[in-house]
């Protein structure tokens, strides 16, 4: 399975950052350098918020706020990016029978 979502991800003549996952709906893992990069400062950024809020001994409710506003703010960019530099999303369960073919993913029954 793995073999064949990796050719799903190499095959990117469009250059996305983010190719759709297989089920469901949104992106899967990211398919270029560029992605993976986003991806990773979006949890630098997450880990970051929450270590300055831990290590602050007596947060305030402004703390608190202004940490849910970060984190709010930092999704909301990372959906910006995957709608712009990614495939775009659809609901869908597995591949088509065209996509299936193409990548060599044919039913063993």
């Amino acid at each position: 399975m793995y073999k064949h979502y990796l050719k799903y991800l190499k095959d990117n003549p469009h250059g996305y950052w983010f190719k759709r996952k297989y089920y469901g709906w949104g992106w899967g893992i990211p398919s270029t350098w560029q992605g993976w990069l986003t991806l990773v400062i979006f949890i630098a950024y997450i880990f970051c918020s929450v270590f300055v809020l831990v290590s602050n001994p007596n947060p305030t409710q402004g703390d608190f706020i202004w940490f849910g506003v970060g984190i709010v703010l930092a999704i909301v960019i990372l959906i910006f990016i995957g709608y712009k530099k990614g495939e775009k999303p659809r609901w869908q369960w597995g591949l088509s029978k065209e996509d299936k073919a193409k990548y060599d993913l044919q039913d063993k029954n």
